[in-house]
C-alpha cells in the first residue's frame, strides 16, 4: 500500500446557490469584472483568477444529476442557507478594495486583522451569502 498521497494542484471549482442566477452573476461580473464562461438556466460558470472558475447554480437545479457528455451522468450535490466563500487579494490592494466596494454600495460587514498579519473585509452577496476578501498572512500557506 502506498504511503504517498497524489498531488493536488489547487481548487478548479467552488458553488454558491443561489436565488436569482441573472442577478447573482451580474453582482459578480460587475464587482469582480470575471467573464461568463456558461450561461443557462441551471447555472452560471465565471472565471476566476489562476484558472478556478465560481459555479452559481439556481437553487434545486442540482438536486438531481445532470446529464454529462458521453451519456455519463452529473452527479447531484447542493447546499443551503448561508454559504462562505474567500477571495484572496494582494496585500497592496487592501485599501483599493475598500474603495472599490464602498463605490458600488457593498457595505463591509467585518475586518479583521488576524495573528499572523493578513487581513480580512466580509461582505454580504445578493444572496446573503458570506463573501471574504483577505490579504496574505491569514493561513500559514497563504
Amino acid at each position: 500500500m502506498s504511503q504517498t498521497v497524489p498531488r493536488l494542484s489547487g481548487v478548479l471549482e467552488t458553488s454558491l446557490y443561489v436565488a436569482d442566477l441573472d442577478r447573482a452573476a451580474a453582482f459578480y461580473r460587475g464587482l469582480f469584472g470575471l467573464e461568463t464562461f456558461v450561461a443557462d438556466q441551471r447555472m452560471v460558470a465565471l472565471g476566476l483568477p489562476g484558472g478556478a472558475v465560481l459555479l452559481l447554480f439556481a437553487h434545486g437545479a442540482t438536486d438531481v444529476p445532470a446529464p454529462g457528455p458521453g451519456g455519463t451522468e452529473i452527479p447531484s450535490h447542493g447546499g443551503s442557507g448561508v454559504l462562505h466563500l474567500c477571495f484572496a487579494i494582494p496585500f497592496g490592494e487592501l485599501a483599493a478594495w475598500e474603495r472599490h466596494l464602498a463605490e458600488r454600495a457593498v457595505a463591509v460587514e467585518s475586518r479583521i486583522r488576524w495573528p499572523r498579519g493578513g487581513t480580512s473585509l466580509y461582505f454580504r452577496d445578493p444572496d446573503g451569502h458570506s463573501i471574504e476578501l483577505a490579504t496574505p498572512g491569514l493561513w500559514p500557506n497563504a
